[in-house]
């Protein structure tokens, strides 16, 4: 018995021992744990020299509009606590904080109630954060919900609020918490919810970025519980009102305002494919970490007012082709001539138009075939080598060689009709297509090539693949660079290299980039000139407009204009330019798909060109083009304006008629005729289509190379053939007009008239015979209705024939509404 009370004492001994030691473990282990965390918490000073990720944002150049904020996982802009609206900092403090201002870093009894409520529930519902342990939360720690991360969060807010007071505190939370989707910060939200900076919150607005906090995801504004997020703005407004930061009668009104959300996505960017090119740019320039979250301030050329303009031309032109033409796109932009400055870009009708790739951006990816575009830079190579705006070239039915004889090219005008003997400034004012041939190989393809690329054309680099269809679009060109070679043009032959950045600043406000104007002078101002006076002048357009040449007149401004439509009708343009601005539009399909109902420049580009034009012109004030010298007199045929050559022989005049290269050497135009015209390879076809014309327009006198007939001029000629019936007929004011456009069944009227006598006379519409009958007498007033079906683009074709069986035909074409 006594062994036994011995060995239970020795065992009591013992116990409290083991506890010492048990316990003296557990603070061992406590303390190593303690230490460790204390070891991996970052410090709060870190919020003094770390990098904090800001947004990139792209404005207009004015600086007042954003245009687009470039961002990684985190949109944020930092702005300073007096630039906080009082309405957002009392909003946040009611519904996270409210007392934010008179307790330590953490709220025991708030740690508490939450804990009670998390055991209850199984999980962690409730956090129980000051906002001093949300910023270390959000800031400076993971999103894991432990108890190691809960005990490194109160630690965390004791050293912050020994190191910063309760304004720096509730300054880096409001830059800091995030508010949903990619915005962190209160600005970066006011902006995104509400296209507001932090500093113009209204009341209603502050409570409802406040009610998001709690969980952003869930209160989301475009999300399915919108009126969950409104019934917390209201508490929100409730607990301010309470806290004494407004009145009641405040809280009431701010519960009926109503709230104006932007839409997701689309309401952050605007000029979409004209900012995120500026995006590309930035981030092959500064790399994508700097362009991601490095704050940079980006000051671009575009001017808002134009580019709205233009946004509205655009999707309003665009939805007219569409309906009438299966053209669904367009694209526009607008330069300043003098400075390569891009003020307005449109890719596309609507870039969020997925369906019909709005999303491309034509203008500047878009490789097009740009028709009669490029006549102009020919022409203006023609007259560089010595060729002049009344150069005469003969617009007859011509094969082109274009393999030594192997092969040939035969080109047609637009309507299918030929004109005989043309000016070079009527060639290219009504831009007609076999003369425009002609002039390129005279001028020669790679002359005419290296002045594209001079003046901006990047494109057609591939020199073997191009020939004498070059002039009407045998390649493909952007439309940025179509702009900037017209506004080349514009400048007399100068050009400014293109821009869309004025200025790059870093967060700290540093000028990275700066806009400095490039400009090179390609070639002498006499040539650009030239064809500028020809593409300015409405009266030389006239033929090829009629009654549609208002769109292209601006009373009391020089407007010159181009426009090229691709032989498969895919893609139409107008480019026009002033002294002051230059603008080009493209319509057609992203897909690369033809318009259907022969669409074409003057149906689908122009009148979106022009009103364009009309809502941003009177912003300028009117310039006069610069006139160019008058060209140098040349006394050869065909150079001076005259197509009948006069030799005299023995003191005999013998008028001829023939092409051109009968006395022009090409590489050598001013030059002396060449010794033998036929060496030069397309000779032959040029003077037999000459001497085809020639023998009917003097009908079958033998008129032409090696002619022995002497008279004076072909006009005394047709006097004298007026006499013996021959060649008299004459059809004047043929009705419609050519270029007029007509709603409605077509009167067709004209005046025909023969001193020989008429006889028949026959109306086609678009090929086919509509109409027809004998004649009798020497002049007739004739009247046509038709209603049957039209095209796009009629011709209308009326033939006549005298009494002598000579048949004279005109033509004109119209356009249906």
């Amino acid at each position: 018995m006594i062994r036994t009370i011995k060995k239970r004492n020795k065992k009591n001994k013992r116990f409290p021992l083991i506890v010492s030691c048990v316990a003296t473990a557990c603070v061992f282990m406590a303390l190593i744990w303690a230490a460790a965390i204390l070891r991996s918490l970052p410090s709060p000073e870190q919020f003094g020299s770390r990098r904090v990720n800001q947004s990139t944002k792209i404005y207009d150049r004015a600086g007042g509009v954003v245009l687009y904020e470039i961002h990684g996982e985190e949109k944020r802009t930092i702005v300073p606590f007096e630039e906080i609206s009082e309405f957002a900092k009392k909003a946040t403090l009611a519904a996270e904080d409210v007392d934010f201002y008179n307790q330590p870093a953490f709220d025991i009894k708030a740690m508490i109630r939450a804990l009670i409520i998390d055991l209850r529930e199984g999980r962690f519902a409730q956090g129980g954060s000051t906002i001093t342990q949300q910023l270390a939360k959000n800031a400076l720690l993971t999103p894991e919900k432990t108890i190691t991360r809960k005990i490194k969060e109160i630690i965390l807010a004791i050293e912050l609020e020994s190191k910063y007071t309760k304004d720096q505190i509730l300054d880096l939370y409001l830059n800091q918490i995030p508010y949903g989707g990619n915005a962190y910060g209160i600005e970066a939200a006011g902006k995104m919810y509400f296209g507001k900076s932090a500093a113009d919150l209204t009341l209603e607005e502050a409570a409802t970025l406040a009610a998001i906090l709690k969980a952003p995801s869930h209160y989301s504004p475009w999300g399915d519980y919108k009126d969950e997020l409104l019934g917390r703005k209201d508490y929100v407004l409730d607990r301010m009102a309470d806290a004494g930061f407004i009145s009641k009668e405040e809280a009431e009104a701010g519960k009926i305002k109503k709230l104006d959300f932007l839409p997701p996505s689309i309401g952050s960017i605007q000029a979409p494919h004209f900012s995120l090119m500026v995006k590309e740019y930035l981030i092959e320039k500064y790399g994508e970490n700097m362009v991601m979250g490095g704050g940079l301030k980006i000051t671009t050329t575009l001017d808002w007012d134009i580019q709205q303009a233009a946004e509205t031309s655009v999707f309003d032109g665009s939805e007219n082709n569409e309906k009438a033409y299966g053209s669904k796109n367009v694209a526009l932009v607008a330069q300043d001539p003098k400075t390569g400055q891009i003020l307005a870009l449109v890719g596309s009708r609507y870039y969020f138009d997925l369906e019909n790739e709005g999303n491309f951006n034509v203008a500047l990816q878009g490789l097009r075939q740009p028709g009669s575009a490029l006549k102009p830079f020919v022409y203006m190579t023609a007259f560089q080598k010595g060729f002049s705006p009344d150069t005469v070239v003969f617009d007859t039915p011509t094969e082109f060689d274009t393999r030594g004889g192997e092969d040939s090219y035969k080109p047609e005008n637009f309507d299918g009709t030929t004109r005989g003997p043309v000016v070079l400034m009527n060639a290219l004012a009504q831009s007609l297509n076999i003369p425009a041939v002609k002039v390129l190989y005279l001028a020669g393809v790679n002359d005419s090539l290296q002045n594209m690329h001079n003046f901006g054309i990047t494109t057609l680099k591939e020199t073997w693949r191009y020939g004498l269809s070059l002039v009407l679009g045998g390649g493909e060109v952007r439309l940025i660079d179509l702009v900037n070679a017209y506004g080349t043009l514009s400048q007399d032959g100068v050009r400014h290299d293109q821009v869309i950045i004025l200025k790059v600043e870093d967060s700290s406000g540093n000028i990275l980039e700066e806009y400095h104007d490039k400009t090179k002078r390609v070639i002498e101002p006499q040539f650009p000139r030239l064809v500028t006076q020809i593409l300015s002048s409405p009266e030389l357009r006239r033929p090829i407009f009629g009654s549609s040449i208002t769109h292209t007149v601006f009373d009391g401004y020089d407007v010159a204009l181009k426009t090229g439509t691709s032989e498969d009708h895919k893609d139409a343009w107008t480019v026009g330019y002033t002294p002051f601005l230059v603008a080009g539009v493209w319509a057609g399909n992203n897909d690369n798909t033809a318009m259907i109902r022969q669409g074409s420049s003057i149906l689908a580009a122009v009148p979106i060109w022009s009103s364009f034009m009309n809502k941003i012109i009177s912003k300028y004030s009117p310039e006069r083009f610069v006139s160019p010298d008058a060209p140098a007199y040349s006394p050869k045929p065909m150079l001076n304006g005259e197509y009948v050559w006069k030799p005299e022989i023995g003191g005999v005049t013998y008028p001829q008629i023939h092409s051109i290269l009968f006395y022009v050497d090409k590489r050598d135009p001013l030059g002396p005729f060449p010794e033998n015209p036929s060496q030069d390879p397309q000779f032959q076809n040029w003077e037999i289509s000459v001497q085809r014309w020639a023998t009917t327009y003097i009908q079958g006198f033998g008129f032409g190379f090696n002619a022995q007939i002497p008279f004076s001029s072909v006009f005394e000629l047709e006097k004298n053939n007026k006499q013996s019936g021959v060649n008299d007929v004459k059809i004047s004011d043929l009705k419609p007009q050519n270029g007029e456009f007509i709603s409605g069944p077509v009167t067709v009227g004209a005046r025909v008239e023969s001193e020989s006598g008429l006889k028949k006379i026959e109306l086609l519409i678009n090929g086919s015979s509509v109409n027809g009958f004998e004649l009798y007498g020497k002049k007739y007033d004739y009247w046509f209705f038709y209603s049957g079906k039209l095209l796009p683009q009629n011709v209308v074709e009326l033939k006549v024939t005298n009494a002598g069986g000579f048949e004279h035909a005109e033509k004109s074409v119209f356009y249906a509404k």
